[in-house]
């Protein structure tokens, strides 16, 4: 027997409707704040994420599903989704055009780490990117739509926010930090790499020996430039006018490189250890970063499978039509039925002649709203039977009323 890959699952029901009622209900909300959907290709070449995600960052440098195509392209699968919408942002010459534009985006990404609960190998974001608008509202924006969207599913969480800092404030602090850092022993080899490669990611660090050892490190807070802590400073006066709880983490950096300025995370300790079920932030500088015209963004993606875990499925009624044959002359009637009214409505249907009992029995099944049945009797008078399975009340009316 051939099983799905380790870290690759299959989703059925009822999975699938606790899937489909999450991307509805974000894609709703998204479309409400004046984000319009954008497909991109899962396999992308690799070349777009090693400068975009960055080389030091781990799904670069260990997670990705790379490889060397039929045509010598070296091409991999996409790990997450800001890349790829960036490169056809700037494929579109959308940033030549100018103006603001806001997409919204759902589908599988791939990493190559180890399973476990909430965290596989091949995983579903839905995530939203906004371009060309500097004002530090849109930041405020998308962690409001992200409120809205937690709240329609019925999910619990805390908001952690930070200041990743600028061009201008970036550079000196970064030479504190790694002064900091060299008068460190101890620290694991991630960290080791990433004082080389990019500094501000050893605070990410979840080991706890370099957690202790970093208790007293310089903090970008602290350091901000005047734009960059009036920026911070406005965000959290948004959130507060709109009675929205946040926890300032100045440890919090995100796992990829291209952040600046604003940064969040919405943690669940629902699911085991205190987990990150979204985050996003500022990144001004990406679209440069990947030859297009210097153009400002900001968004956020948000794990599929971690909310599958925490949201909550509103009650759902009975709901569509059952119609079954009573006898073998009646089974074309119902078919042609069958097939005229899924035009306005669920139905389902056997192509088998059964007893009204056993009809019932699956129509209850199903969790249909209405039982239809067509026997000897309604054939000869042109009529149809149906019982109402919430109200229990049964009738027989003519068959072109139905």
């Amino acid at each position: 027997m051939i099983n799905a890959l380790r870290g690759m699952k299959d989703t059925i029901s009822p999975n699938s409707e606790i899937y489909t009622h999450i991307i509805k209900t974000c894609t709703k909300i998204a479309q409400n704040y004046g984000f319009s959907f954008i497909e991109t290709p899962i396999l992308e070449e690799t070349a777009l994420f090693k400068r975009s995600v960055g080389e030091s960052s781990d799904i670069v440098g260990k997670e990705m599903y790379q490889f060397i195509d039929k045509g010598d392209n070296d091409v991999c699968l996409r790990p997450e989704g800001t890349a790829g919408v960036v490169r056809a942002f700037v494929q579109q010459k959308f940033d030549k055009a100018g103006g603001v534009r806001r997409f919204f985006y759902h589908g599988p990404m791939f990493r190559y780490e180890r399973p476990q609960k909430g965290r596989l190998r091949q995983f579903h974001q839905f995530g939203a990117e906004t371009f060309g608008e500097a004002s530090v509202k849109e930041d405020a924006t998308i962690i409001l739509m992200l409120k809205e969207i937690f709240e329609a599913l019925g999910i619990s969480y805390k908001l952690e926010i930070n200041s990743l800092g600028c061009p201008t404030c970036m550079p000196p602090y970064r030479t504190a930090l790694v002064g900091f850092l060299d008068g460190l022993e101890g620290l694991c080899e991630d960290c080791e790499r990433r004082k080389i490669t990019n500094p501000i990611r050893v605070l990410d660090c979840k080991n706890e020996h370099c957690r202790s050892l970093l208790r007293t490190a310089p903090l970008l807070l602290e350091n901000l430039c005047d734009v960059c802590s009036s920026d911070f400073e406005t965000l959290k006066s948004i959130l507060d006018s709109f009675d929205m709880p946040y926890v300032i983490n100045p440890m919090l950096v995100r796992g990829l490189d291209y952040y600046s300025k604003s940064a969040f995370e919405f943690v669940s300790d629902e699911i085991g250890a205190q987990s990150a079920i979204a985050g996003g932030g500022r990144y001004d500088r990406l679209v440069e970063f990947l030859d297009g015209k210097p153009t400002c963004g900001v968004g956020f993606a948000m794990g599929i499978e971690r909310l599958m875990e925490l949201v909550k499925m509103p009650e759902v009624g009975r709901d569509g039509y059952y119609i079954g044959a009573l006898c073998d002359e009646a089974l074309s009637d119902v078919y042609r039925l069958t097939i005229k009214k899924r035009k306005e409505a669920h139905v389902d249907t056997t192509y088998e002649s059964k007893s009204l009992k056993s009809h019932l029995k699956i129509a209850d099944k199903l969790y249909v709203k209405f039982c239809v049945c067509i026997g000897e009797d309604e054939l000869s008078n042109g009529t149809i039977w149906i019982k109402d399975l919430e109200s229990k009340e049964e009738k027989t009316i003519k068959i072109e009323n139905f």
